[in-house]
């Protein structure tokens, strides 16, 4: 248990360290733009991974489960940055992120997975904790619903496909998770009218992709090890590191709200780890 947790926990800093790094690059240029570039990067470091493994190209299942797995990293970015662009990021991002986690929760339970009672525990005190942490201050227009619901979706069947890909063909399931990611959002771009005065993105906007493919990488690898539920729920414990990022590098007063929440986030850590 004790490899899995820290693994995911991993998974978890390099997504929040993405996640932070990405927000600041789409303040100076237009997030579609930033997002691409990045997703580029995150499938050409995913190829020469799994290039420099030497495990053999997928075929049948593990193919189509590494697919899946891109299509539903992509379709998450895109209802979150939607959600974010509309100003919804207060019901879409605690959404999405609880949606991550509680998904593949049900997914294992359904397929016959016993947790141990820490376990349940640990997702118990997650599910709140993340809520609470990845929480936004501001008014809310009762919007959002439905983007949070199709993100925490779309991030659920990253996670449940790269699970259910296996381990035969080394990082494949990735790369090619990746690399299908990178198509829908070039076609996104190309269909989006980006907004003017929004210059483009510099070199520094591959540093999110490749954060972000490092945390898919250790996600898959977590998941290797032990079960779906719980590589799934720490991994998403993902914008606790963003909040802490941002109260260290941007000096942003951490609420009250989301100390209740890092402090559970912790208590889940913990549970897992002792179970």
């Amino acid at each position: 248990m004790e490899t899995v947790v820290l693994l995911a926990l991993a998974a978890a800093a390099f997504y929040g360290a993405s996640d932070f790094y990405g927000g600041l690059l789409s303040r100076s240029a237009h997030y579609t733009r930033v997002g691409f570039v990045g997703q580029a990067a995150a499938a050409s470091g995913a190829l020469l991974a799994a290039i420099v493994l030497g495990s053999p190209f997928p075929g049948g299942s593990t193919l189509l489960w590494g697919l899946g797995a891109g299509l539903g990293g992509a379709l998450g970015t895109l209802a979150l940055y939607r959600g974010l662009a509309q100003g919804r990021m207060n019901i879409a991002g605690p959404l999405s992120a609880v949606g991550a986690a509680g998904v593949p929760v049900l997914v294992d339970l359904l397929f016959g997975e016993r947790l141990t009672l820490l376990a349940v525990l640990g997702v118990l005190v997650a599910i709140p904790g993340i809520w609470l942490v990845s929480s936004q201050t501001g008014p809310s227009d009762g919007g959002g619903i439905r983007e949070g619901l199709l993100a925490g979706l779309g991030f659920a069947g990253l996670f449940v496909c790269l699970d259910r890909a296996g381990d035969s063909s080394g990082l494949w399931p990735v790369a090619v998770g990746q690399v299908a990611a990178v198509l829908v959002l070039g076609v996104v771009v190309l269909r989006t009218a980006v907004e003017a005065g929004t210059s483009r993105p510099s070199w520094k906007a591959a540093v999110p992709g490749v954060l972000g493919v490092s945390a898919t990488i250790l996600y898959f690898l977590a998941a290797r090890e032990g079960t779906l539920a719980v590589a799934a729920v720490i991994t998403s414990l993902f914008p606790a590191f963003t909040v802490a990022l941002a109260a260290i590098v941007l000096r942003e007063r951490t609420t009250v709200t989301h100390g209740a929440g890092l402090a559970l986030c912790a208590v889940a850590v913990g549970a897992f780890a002792a179970g």
